[in-house]
């Protein structure tokens, strides 16, 4: 994974997810339901379920939100249907970008797609077209500041939690996992003591693309329109930020 920090995009994203919060936890909330609905409503038996609500917890959303969309799940009377589409395209200076979405109307969620896209110095691609150049894995991420444990010992724990590899830089310890043994390897090391700044399944680039400033700036404008989509669950690209 070397060259592939996510780190400093998530810090340097984090104002602005902020300032999406209420908008996060309506998203969190549906994608809750479609796995409770799915799986059953106990975490303890519906893995989608214990991943999805671990993620809402990561975002600090309210338990009662979460309660909610659980009991919603559980009525009988609610037969809400979503399907999960993924749009595949390319940003500014060929960036592969990979758009998931839970929708109720796929004729919706289609046209605003193309509509970013196409209002963004963008393209939308063919299913395939942008997807094999990611790789789905376990992300783990430990800052190392406060850590009592010196760096031998810290590679020496990742790697008996079962991690598939590891980056150190002088400000975190990045971790990457195949995706069945995510929630193996974060488990092992928040009972090793290790307090986790960021846990999550995601898509890695197999390749950074290199863009301008301007580019960049592009790119972030594309991002930001997908992500106020209701119906748009997560973004990838391959940019090197």
């Amino acid at each position: 994974m070397a060259g592939h920090s996510k780190w400093k995009n998530i810090q340097g994203r984090k104002n602005a997810q902020d300032a999406k919060r209420g908008k996060i936890f309506q998203k969190l909330s549906r994608e809750i339901y479609v796995a409770a609905k799915a799986g059953g409503t106990d975490p303890a038996t519906n893995a989608a379920l214990r991943l999805v609500m671990d993620k809402a917890k990561s975002a600090n959303m309210p338990n009662d939100n979460i309660d909610r969309a659980l009991k919603k799940a559980s009525s009988t009377g609610n037969n809400e249907q979503y399907d999960e589409i993924t749009y595949e395209g390319y940003g500014p200076g060929g960036t592969a970008v990979l758009v998931y979405a839970l929708t109720d109307n796929r004729n919706r969620t289609a046209t605003n797609v193309r509509v970013a896209f196409t209002r963004n110095g963008s393209s939308l691609g063919e299913t395939g077209s942008v997807s094999y150049m990611f790789d789905r894995k376990g992300y783990i991420a430990i800052e190392r500041e406060g850590l009592s444990v010196d760096e031998d010992t810290l590679v020496e724990q990742v790697i008996e939690a079962g991690a598939d590899d590891l980056e150190i830089s002088d400000e975190v310890v990045e971790i990457y996992t195949e995706p069945e043994d995510f929630v193996s390897v974060r488990d092992s090391l928040e009972a090793d003591g290790f307090t986790l700044a960021q846990a999550e399944l995601t898509m890695i680039p197999q390749t950074l693309t290199t863009l301008t400033k301007e580019q960049q700036e592009q790119l972030q404008l594309l991002v930001d329109k997908l992500e106020e989509d209701d119906d748009v669950s997560e973004v990838f690209t391959s940019a090197d930020i």
